[in-house]
């Protein structure tokens, strides 16, 4: 490798590197909502791994331009773990739709609601595919759900099976926009 090209290489490495922080330290500008519970309210018990497991509702507006697809991450920063405990992984959601509907399957395919066409259900930290609800320890401390939404300027239609962390490297770069939806939680 000539000079030229690991300058090219090194520059490339940064600029990947500087998108990834500018989408982590990105503002939020997508509105997501739920009928469920609001931005920072209680998750009802039929969405929790207590109750029926059922993934709620999730709506947004206010996607850039430019917005080809979604992809979800929901993982609950409080879990006494090295890192978040994550909950539900979705990504190749179609920029068109406009919400999760509740109870979605858990399949890792989605399939039978045409506005969701190609969405891939990920691995949750229970290494399984779909929706997993907050089961938090009694630890007398109310955990908080992050539902945030990536906004990808195009269609990466990535394959079954990605788990949080491949699913950020696989959208590195190609996040235009992000939201985020709290909900909390707390088994007495």
């Amino acid at each position: 490798m000539n000079l030229i090209s690991k300058t090219l290489s090194a520059v490339a490495l940064g600029l990947t590197l500087s998108g990834a922080v500018q989408a982590a330290e990105m503002a939020d500008t997508i509105t997501i909502t739920s009928p469920a519970f609001g931005h920072h309210g209680d998750i009802p018990l039929a969405n929790t791994a207590y109750g029926d497991n059922l993934s709620p509702q999730l709506s947004w507006s206010n996607l850039p331009a430019g917005t080809v697809q979604l992809a979800l991450v929901m993982d609950d920063p409080v879990a006494p773990t090295p890192q978040p405990f994550v909950h539900w992984v979705a990504y190749n959601i179609p920029a068109a739709a406009s919400q999760l509907p509740a109870s979605l399957s858990k399949d890792a395919m989605v399939t039978g609601i045409p506005a969701l066409a190609g969405m891939v259900n990920g691995v949750n930290g229970t290494r399984q595919a779909g929706y997993f609800g907050p089961r938090p320890p009694v630890d007398g401390k109310v955990h908080m759900y992050h539902f945030r939404f990536y906004a990808l300027d195009s269609a990466l239609n990535l394959p079954e099976g990605l788990n949080k962390d491949a699913l950020l490297e696989a959208i590195e770069g190609h996040v235009i926009g992000t939201g985020m939806l709290m909900g909390h939680y707390e088994q007495k």
